[in-house]
C-alpha cells in the first residue's frame, strides 16, 4: 500500500472505526480478492466488540500489498459515504504532497558545501 494511502487511513482511523465496516460483505468481499487470508478473516471476527474487528482490519490492510486500498474502497458498497470521503481524504492526500520530481540536488557534498 502506497504511503499516501496508509496516512489515508491512520488520519480517519476513529472516524472508520465508528462506522463498524466489518459488518456485511466488507470481510468477505476482501477475503475473495486476496486481500485477507483465512487467518485474517477469522482473527477479525474472533474480536469481541465491532470497534475492535475495525480496528485489526485497518492495521492489517496496510501491510496487504498495493491493491489493498483500492480493494477496500470497491468492498465498502454498504457504505457509499465512507468510500467517498476515503477518496476525497486521498484526492487531499495527493494534492498535499511535495513536488519533489524537480528537487536536484547536488551529486556529492563536500565539507566547504557544508560550512
Amino acid at each position: 500500500m502506497e504511503a499516501r494511502d496508509k496516512q489515508v487511513l491512520r488520519s480517519l482511523r476513529l472516524e472508520l472505526g465508528a462506522e463498524v465496516l466489518v459488518e456485511g460483505l466488507v470481510l468477505q468481499y476482501l477475503y475473495q480478492e486476496g486481500v485477507l487470508t483465512e487467518n485474517h478473516v477469522q482473527e477479525i471476527n474472533a474480536q469481541t466488540t465491532g470497534l475492535r474487528k475495525t480496528m485489526l482490519l485497518l492495521d492489517i490492510l496496510p501491510s496487504r500489498g498495493p491493491k489493498a486500498f483500492d480493494t477496500f474502497l470497491d468492498s465498502l458498497q454498504e457504505f457509499p459515504w465512507v468510500r467517498e470521503k476515503l477518496k476525497k481524504a486521498r484526492e487531499e492526500a495527493t494534492t498535499s504532497l511535495p513536488a519533489v520530481a524537480n528537487v536536484r540536488l547536488p551529486r556529492k557534498l563536500s565539507l566547504p558545501t557544508l560550512l
